[in-house]
């Protein structure tokens, strides 16, 4: 389907094929894009595994989704991003539990923290949206990756276009922008889709690797936001955000749509790509640099100490 065709159909939720007999983690899945997305695809028949920092909220997402479909096939893991232990815990309950993976869908995220740290001493948000996930996926991709029809999507965001990529301070040591950082980590989950796509391509793996972003939806991620910018939302941010529901639905598309292919990118498809039903969509320049993705591969795999099987 070429982007012109693209940009008139309504791709919805009602587009899910059926996911009976996959296997999908989750991670963030107790709020927001996260939520939506699992229960869409448990909906649709898939077990989904709801990867969460907070296990009770874990639980309390679960409750909600089989409130709607009581036959869900459901499992709560803990998932701490911002801890590597904490990670390859979640990894290994993960692989003793599935021998195969359908569906991994790294969500999960923080966004305009004030300076903080990860528990290995990571910048907060480069360390949990990008590094935890690195971790992540590389941990658990042999059990994706003899599985046809496998994906890997990695949720990003507009606020990538501001992202650089500087190698001479990953952590923002010398200098912190709540609103750089992110805009870095973002990036980063954009490179690491390309790179391990054209890893997967090289190794000819069944596995395919893709990226989504949400527009403007309207969640708790921008809890963080400066008290004018929260107000304004709590005013005005109808008219210029759509719901979680409509924010999942790149995510749902990437992740589902058997016309998807690897190293592609998916968004809303209204002015700014803020709001809208997914289309394909365009990246930044920045993050098309090859060398600069390998790079931050080899980077990522020397901090997270996590290699990856192809």
């Amino acid at each position: 389907m070429s982007l012109a065709s693209e940009r008139s159909a309504r791709w919805t939720e009602a587009d899910v094929p059926d996911q009976r007999g996959r296997t999908a983690v989750v991670t963030g899945a107790n709020s927001g894009i996260g939520f939506e997305t699992a229960r869409a695809l448990a909906e649709h028949g898939a077990t989904v595994v709801l990867a969460c920092r907070n296990v009770d909220r874990g639980n309390e997402a679960a409750e909600r989704i089989l409130a709607r479909t009581p036959d869900a096939a459901l499992v709560v893991v803990r998932l701490d991003l911002g801890s590597l232990a904490s990670v390859r815990e979640a990894a290994e309950e993960l692989r003793a539990a599935h021998a195969r993976l359908d569906l991994l869908v790294n969500n999960a995220g923080v966004m305009w923290t004030p300076r903080s740290r990860t528990a290995d001493g990571f910048e907060l948000q480069f360390g949990t949206n990008h590094l935890g996930h690195f971790a992540l996926t590389g941990l658990v991709l042999d059990r994706l990756l003899r599985v046809p029809g496998s994906r890997v999507v990695t949720v990003s965001s507009l606020g990538h276009r501001t992202g650089r990529m500087d190698f001479d301070d990953l952590q923002s040591e010398r200098r912190y922008g709540r609103h750089s950082a992110y805009g870095r980590s973002k990036l980063a989950n954009l490179m690491f889709t390309y790179e391990l796509q054209r890893r997967l391509a090289a190794a000819a793996a069944e596995t395919i690797a893709v990226a989504a972003h949400p527009g403007g939806a309207n969640t708790d991620l921008t809890r963080n936001s400066p008290a004018l910018l929260r107000r304004l939302n709590d005013l005005f941010g109808g008219m210029v955000t759509q719901s979680p529901a409509m924010g999942a639905l790149p995510t749902l598309r990437a992740a589902t749509d058997p016309g998807v292919r690897g190293g592609e990118y998916y968004g809303p498809s209204g002015p700014f790509e803020t709001s809208g039903h997914p289309r394909r969509v365009g990246s930044s320049r920045r993050s098309h640099d090859a060398d600069a993705q390998r790079r931050l591969w080899a980077e990522s795999e020397r901090l997270t100490g996590v290699t990856y099987p192809v």
